[in-house]
């Protein structure tokens, strides 16, 4: 019996958008737009819970996991990873 997992339509527009073929969410452009949407809700959280240290903590360990992903996709191919890092706004 398969369970169907409902996913929001916002992690929907993501992967369609940074996917390189239909049915693509495990590239690593698909992984690094879904991380990016999580670290900006975990921030935004963070400013009105300053005290949550549980939640910055997963902050730190999404971010640590965001920048293996791209040192990954800088090693595999450098012209993917300046793109990507151009599309999301992200430093280097």
């Amino acid at each position: 019996m398969a369970v169907m997992v409902k996913i929001p339509d916002d992690k929907h527009e993501l992967i369609a958008k940074f996917s390189q073929k239909k049915g693509d969410t495990g590239s690593p452009e698909v992984q690094v737009a879904l991380l990016s949407q999580k670290i900006t809700r975990l921030t935004s959280h963070l400013e009105e819970n300053k005290k949550d240290n549980h939640s910055r903590r997963g902050l730190l360990k999404v971010i640590a996991k965001r920048r293996r992903i791209l040192n990954y996709l800088k090693k595999l191919d450098e012209k993917r990873y300046k793109v990507l890092i151009g599309k999301l706004n992200l430093k280097k």
